[in-house]
């Protein structure tokens, strides 16, 4: 298992003593590494997606108010 230094403000360090006195500290920092590791992934995914869709966007032919609205009229008959 790795050991990780770093520096916080003294208020946050007092606050997350108060808060999760008598608890394992080391457990905490963990599972709070992970769930910010998974959001940033999450994070990157998305704009991922959305680059993929802007670039295929980019690449479309565009579509005439006249062709939306006749799409919507078709689809409503069925």
């Amino acid at each position: 298992m790795a050991t990780v230094n770093f520096s916080v403000p003294d208020d946050v360090k007092e606050a997350f003593n108060e808060t999760f006195k008598g608890q394992n500290k080391s457990a905490i920092i963990a599972d709070l590494m992970r769930e910010a590791i998974a959001r940033a992934q999450r994070k990157q995914r998305s704009h991922e997606a959305i680059a993929r869709i802007l670039e295929r966007r980019s690449r479309m032919k565009p579509v005439s108010a006249e062709d939306v609205q006749a799409a919507r009229d078709e689809l409503r008959e069925w």
